[in-house]
């Protein structure tokens, strides 16, 4: 199901995870559940992941992540506030150490000039730490360029990886 590089880094994350004694969560939008499989394609991932949100739609982000409304509304659902409410949302309705959150356009329509197909914005979220203690990773946007839907997706798969290794 997955390529070469995306399981040997889904390995990485759930080796060093187990290590480190981390649980995980995942908050997906473009990418549709793609980092939650991608981990529990690895034998032992139940050792280090709790669980995954699939929020696609808008009402989604609100109802199971608690995303603020007033956000989506003001800055939209591919936005740094976005993605950063949704990791919060996941540490704060699971029982994970670290969540990451995923939002953008996979294309090949929705896209804007301001907010083109190949954006995608990623956060990673600590259990028990403030905003100002998280680190550089709080929030990262992404513009990939119009890869191709697949290509996109499967590029967001990567950098959520990479964002839950400590």
């Amino acid at each position: 199901m997955f390529d070469s590089e995306v399981l040997e880094l889904a390995r990485r994350v759930v080796e060093v995870n187990r290590a480190a004694g981390r649980r995980i969560a995942t908050a997906e939008s473009c990418t549709g559940g793609l980092v939650a499989a991608a981990i529990t394609s690895i034998p032992g991932a139940s050792d280090v992941f709790d669980r995954g949100f699939v929020t696609y739609s808008n009402e989604a982000k609100v109802e199971l992540l608690g995303v603020s409304e007033e956000i989506l509304a003001t800055l939209g659902a591919v936005s740094e506030a976005t993605a950063w409410a949704m990791a919060r949302g996941a540490i704060a309705h699971s029982r994970a150490d670290v969540a990451v959150s995923i939002s953008g356009i996979a294309g090949p329509g929705g896209g804007t000039e301001r907010k083109p197909v190949g954006t995608v914005v990623f956060a990673r979220a600590l259990r028990g730490s403030a905003p100002a203690e998280e680190g550089p990773t709080l929030a990262d946007v992404h513009q990939m360029g119009d890869l191709g839907r697949d290509e996109i997706r499967r590029q967001a798969v990567l950098i959520a990886l990479r964002l839950l290794l400590p």
